[in-house]
């Protein structure tokens, strides 16, 4: 039962009074009293919804795992120890990361579509839905050789150098292959100096992939030896022949 405003000498705020200093709404203080979450402890002589020091603080309170994304149901269990505050967050942590890992799949989408179409120019929409195809294909090849961690290590680093930066290595990757394909046109030895400063700016770009990670290195070496063909042809990599030729000059720099 609420008290009347005469049975209480403490301090009281209406209902406008605390939207106000809170930065809620109205409403959201009245859908908070209707579903339980917060009842007003008081009510004027006229009617008028009054809260006292303990609704505030339990608004606050409110506002707080508000902040950190739990439902106004699971709010209003922690707060009557119905739930366990611990329990709830790691449950909610865990949706979190669903939600980050899936952001970031779609952002690494995005991101490939993008570059996609400003390689191609002026794309239709058929061309559109064949280039999320193929970036849907590409997800589900990479996710069969780097496991969770390493694609969320791999989604941070992208973030962290930026696109642009991403697609200047894209462009040196396409220069050096096209060198690499001339020098074996022209049939220069591994252990020449020209073979061996390509190889060294090869394992430079590789560099900037794995980051020194032997891990990486290795699941990007099983992925390309597996999809040689398919990631030449998609993604205009190194032939098999080209490979061999970096393999050579590599044996030799060691």
């Amino acid at each position: 039962m609420t008290r009347s405003m005469e049975e209480d000498s403490g301090r009281l705020y209406k209902i406008g009074q605390l939207a106000a200093d809170t930065g809620l709404t109205v409403r959201t203080l009245h859908h908070y009293d209707h579903v339980g979450l917060l009842c007003p402890s008081g009510r004027s002589a006229s009617g008028h919804r009054l809260y006292d020091d303990c609704d505030v603080q339990r608004l606050y309170q409110v506002l707080a795992l508000r902040q950190v994304g739990l439902s106004l149901e699971d709010i209003a269990e922690v707060l009557d120890g119905a739930a366990s505050l611990e329990q709830l967050l790691m449950r909610h942590a865990v949706y979190v990361d669903r939600q980050l890992e899936a952001m970031r799949t779609l952002r690494s989408q995005l991101s490939a579509i993008l570059a996609r179409m400003r390689r191609a120019g002026a794309v239709d929409v058929t061309d559109f839905v064949e280039l999320i195809r193929k970036v849907n294909v590409v997800d589900e090849t990479v996710q069969q050789y780097f496991s969770k961690e390493q694609l969320d290590q791999l989604a941070e680093r992208r973030e962290h150098v930026g696109e642009q930066a991403i697609a200047d290595v894209q462009q040196q990757w396409q220069s050096l292959i096209a060198r690499v394909q001339q020098a074996i046109a022209a049939g220069t030895d591994p252990a020449s100096p020209q073979a061996q400063d390509m190889v060294l700016e090869w394992m430079e770009l590789l560099e900037q992939f794995h980051g020194g990670d032997e891990g990486l290195r290795d699941s990007l070496y099983r992925m390309q030896a597996d999809n040689a063909d398919d990631i030449r042809q998609q993604h205009g990599g190194p032939s098999t022949e080209e490979m061999d030729f970096i393999k050579r000059a590599n044996a030799v720099r060691s």
